[in-house]
């Protein structure tokens, strides 16, 4: 099975023994405490389920800054983005120079206890290494770019240091079917006796385009099965709540993949929308949780018009660092039904004298107002049974 990155095993930081959690949850209730941000807990949340291994906590400024500019930690290590507890000036009081505390979590009523950390370092950041680090991950200023505005929303103070994670946030109890740990999914892959392995994200219900592209990967590089790997954390205002894509995506895996090929789960974090540099972190944790091959489609992990349709494809062999990474990335083309072969393709393998008419295209927006009004997009677009659950949910919104 393909190695955690930068580790033999997997280094989930949740506190598994039950002797020392206990014992953790009680000196956290006695422990200076603060409310984190939402990045951060789904940071925390990440580290406890062993998908950023091998860190074992929160960056200090220096490996923030040099993860931002060239993915390379200060000790050499490779990660793709900062991992940041970023806090406001009165979480800073409120810690005073207390060298252990609790971190509280921002999603569950009554801000429970998610970590206890040990405190390193407390430093002050600064607008331009904010701007910096910004650019460098986000490739944008635009304050509304969604991910640049949750990150430029957040205190100026990096509070890093290694923490012990003590539960999973909401995740677990609400997605209890669907959230998994990265030493879960690892533990399944053998069960089912897998070897090459693909990994599909998503934060959208899977229309047949991505159904098939699926199937295409598993074929083109003799995959054993497929994990749809789905991000179960905030998303922009508009994007389809989990729980519905979650349904849409669990009938149509049910329908359309044969048995003991496809593997749903989900995972615990706030969308960057950060295109090509929230590609590369989107393949460091699918090798963690043991794919050996990684889906990059058209504008992956993109929004709006902020990257070029393969910039998250390109990345890879421009900026990646050379054996940085074990997984294999499958570069794919827009695909899309094609009325003349009867069949989803990747558009660069259509056949010469195809045109874009000769492709099923509906545009989200499209989509979006044929559910609304109880209509089912075509059949070649979208299974009817996905289609049926988007619908009562896209009515839902109108009644």
């Amino acid at each position: 099975m393909i190695k955690p990155i930068g580790s033999d095993t997997l280094l989930p930081l949740f506190v598994y023994d039950s002797e020392k959690h206990d014992a953790l949850m009680k000196e956290a209730e006695n422990l200076p405490s603060i409310t984190i941000t939402s990045p951060a807990a789904g940071n925390a949340v990440m580290l406890g389920g062993g998908y950023f291994t091998p860190l074992k906590g929160f960056m200090n400024l220096a490996d923030a800054m040099g993860a931002a500019e060239k993915m390379i930690l200060t000790d050499g290590a490779f990660f793709p983005v900062p991992v940041l507890n970023m806090v406001d000036d009165a979480a800073v009081a409120a810690i005073d120079d207390a060298r252990r505390i609790a971190l509280r979590d921002p999603n569950v009523e009554g801000n429970p206890v998610l970590a206890v950390m040990d405190v390193e370092n407390i430093e002050k950041v600064s607008e331009e290494q904010m701007a910096s680090m910004r650019d460098k991950v986000y490739r944008t200023d635009d304050p509304e770019h969604p991910g640049v505005a949750a990150f430029m929303s957040q205190g100026r103070n990096a509070v890093s240091g290694p923490i012990q994670v003590l539960n999973f946030s909401y995740f677990q109890m609400d997605f209890p079917d669907t959230f998994r740990t990265a030493v879960e999914i690892r533990n399944e892959i053998k069960e089912h006796g897998w070897n090459k392995v693909v990994a599909f994200q998503t934060r959208n219900p899977m229309h047949r385009a991505h159904e098939e592209l699926c199937h295409m990967a598993m074929k083109d590089v003799g995959a054993d099965g497929v994990v749809i790997h789905m991000l179960l954390g905030k998303l922009k205002p508009g994007d389809i709540p989990a729980p519905v894509r979650d349904a849409a995506i669990r009938k149509m895996a049910e329908l359309y993949f044969p048995p003991n090929t496809v593997m749903i789960t989900g995972y615990g974090f706030d969308m960057l929308y950060a295109g090509p540099r929230e590609a590369v972190l989107h393949a460091y944790f699918r090798q963690n949780m043991g794919a050996t091959h990684f889906i990059v489609g058209r504008d992956h992990a993109g929004v709006g018009d902020y990257y070029g349709d393969f910039d998250a494809q390109t990345i890879f062999d421009e900026e990646v660092p050379e054996g940085a990474m074990e997984i294999e990335i499958y570069k794919a083309d827009h695909t899309a039904y094609s009325t003349k072969l009867n069949k989803v393709i990747m558009m660069r393998d259509a056949p010469a004298g195809h045109t874009k008419e000769d492709f099923v295209l509906l545009s989200g927006t499209k989509v979006r107002e044929m559910l609304g009004n109880g209509e089912a997009p075509p059949p070649e677009f979208s299974r009817p049974e996905v289609a049926k659950i988007l619908m009562d949910y896209y009515q839902s919104l109108n009644d």
